[in-house]
């Protein structure tokens, strides 16, 4: 009631009814934002991954986020969905392993989606053989996991002879083993997720690299803004079908002084054998010269939109703060004011229950200033410099 009450105050002045409407819209979308925003200060920020409790996602979620409500999801499309549609804050997603290189469903996600990475963190993988209790190795027939997994532990699954299925992921496959209830079935994940479905761990540490590590990428509504020692960068393009168009790409890439540690192509999977290129270089690409190189790239080799992030491999604690402090500035504090709990303040003035009507007049007038400014000239602006991009 005290929402309604407030629109209504707030948007009695403006006489124009088509004007009145998008105000209208306006205020209750701040209010929404509001609500969001007090939750995640209450609650800490909600964080999405694949998986359930014990999954390597969760473990990397709490490593990184350490006070965060961690929210599982069954698959990665689920948990970038999650983010897109502000059911949560931001997604912890692998991107790829050090032995079963790229994952490529995630990869596909940076290219269609319209989120951002902010941040890329390494997390070791051991993974290990999980039986319910008092299970044998010479008990077990079937293993299930993760594709990734059983990749990683091809040498130790084949060399015992086991049968193998795929599952959605290495927790989902420990939770399964525990219900199925079944000793001569195993799945390959972590010690946390036999702790948590009950399990014992058969064997330890059965990856055949000794080296094995999974990088997760954070994933945001907003991108943060670069620090100095953001010096690394994920690039994702596409080029003309025509001889030599890949070849000066690169060398642009190059010439302008950024290094390309990996250069990946994908299917498009909108024509037949057309194809992507997911890149990752070193350098500053928010610099003259990486807006240089940026701007010949489009317009010397490119065909589409070029599309971009920063990361850095530490420290990823402003994540929520830089994706306020960026995409709504000076509107926190007006977001922050629109609110269900009386008595509240912010810099455009005080709107509480008691002081309504007293106040109604200036508030008005500021917020539907702040509503113009915005709001209507940017889509005017946006409306009248309409660019067609691929993505």
């Amino acid at each position: 009631m005290l929402a309604a009450a407030t629109i209504a105050a707030n948007a009695a002045g403006i006489e124009d009814e088509t004007i009145k409407g998008y105000y209208i819209d306006y205020l209750k979308n701040l209010m929404s934002l509001s609500r969001s925003y007090q939750y995640r200060m209450q609650n800490g920020l909600k964080v999405a991954y694949s998986g359930v409790e014990g999954a390597f996602a969760h473990i990397a979620a709490g490593r990184i986020f350490p006070d965060s409500q961690r929210v599982s999801c069954r698959d990665f499309q689920s948990a970038y969905d999650a983010v897109a549609k502000g059911d949560c804050d931001v997604a912890v997603l692998p991107i790829e392993n050090s032995y079963a290189g790229e994952v490529g469903q995630t990869i596909d996600l940076i290219f269609s989606g319209s989120l951002y990475i902010n941040g890329i963190y390494e997390l070791e993988i051991r993974q290990n053989l999980l039986g319910l209790p008092g299970t044998s190795i010479g008990d077990i027939r079937t293993v299930i996991s993760h594709p990734q997994a059983l990749g990683q532990c091809a040498e130790f699954t084949e060399k015992h002879g086991f049968i193998t299925e795929d599952a959605v992921n290495t927790a989902v496959a420990a939770k399964s083993v525990a219900l199925a209830n079944d000793k001569s079935v195993a799945a390959i994940g972590s010690v946390e997720a036999a702790e948590k479905f009950g399990l014992s761990v058969l064997a330890s540490h059965i990856n055949e690299s000794s080296i094995n590590t999974t990088r997760f990428a954070v994933f945001s509504r907003s991108p943060k803004s670069p620090a100095p020692t953001d010096q690394r960068f994920i690039m994702l393009f596409t080029v003309k079908n025509a001889a030599g168009s890949l070849g000066t790409a690169i060398s642009v890439i190059g010439q302008h002084g950024f290094n390309l540690r990996a250069l990946k192509s994908r299917p498009t999977k909108e024509l037949v054998w057309d194809y992507y290129f997911y890149a990752e270089g070193e350098g500053d690409i928010n610099s003259p010269y990486g807006m240089a190189m940026l701007k010949e790239l489009e317009k010397e080799a490119m065909e589409t939109f070029l599309h971009w992030f920063w990361y850095e491999n530490h420290g990823l604690e402003d994540v929520f703060d830089n994706f306020w402090s960026n995409m709504y500035g000076n509107l926190k504090e007006t977001i922050l004011s629109y609110q269900y709990f009386p008595c509240t303040t912010s810099a455009l003035g005080t709107i509480s229950s008691t002081q309504e009507n007293k106040t109604n007049k200036g508030n008005n007038n500021h917020h539907f200033n702040l509503f113009i400014v915005s709001i209507l000239i940017p889509l005017l602006l946006l409306l009248m410099n309409r660019k067609e991009h691929l993505f």
